[in-house]
């Protein structure tokens, strides 16, 4: 069974990321915040994380730092879960392999997400 880390300090989106990811076969781990998140990577080797990048403690994208850096977890696949949806915004985080927009129909992209990713893993 695949295993995913989702790391949100919105209790709302770490639950409907949860269920989605459960209705699909994933074992799901939660963590509130990036420090949260470091430590259990710590003991866990997840197939994919997916993390919000404003959060207190370590934010998304220090996160994805540690996670990038480390040769033990540097080749999971992270999707991000981002705020705002804009045409002219840059990518927010352009180490992560895929970006999901709070503000916009959650599970179709997640959907898309998840096939991406596959799609990325298969290759490797």
């Amino acid at each position: 069974m695949p295993v995913a880390l989702v790391v949100d300090d919105s209790m709302l989106i770490r639950h409907t990321v949860c269920r989605f990811l459960e209705q699909r076969g994933f074992t799901v781990e939660t963590a509130t915040n990036g420090a949260e998140a470091l430590a259990l990577l710590a003991t866990l080797q997840p197939n994919l994380i997916l993390t919000d990048l404003m959060m207190p403690k370590l934010s998304g994208s220090e996160l994805i730092t540690a996670i990038k850096g480390n040769p033990s977890t540097a080749a999971i696949p992270v999707v991000v879960l981002s705020a705002r949806s804009s045409a002219d915004q840059v990518h927010p985080e352009d180490r992560a392999e895929y970006v999901i927009y709070k503000d916009i129909d959650i599970e179709t992209q997640l959907d898309r997400a998840l096939a991406a990713v596959t799609a990325v893993s298969r290759s490797r």
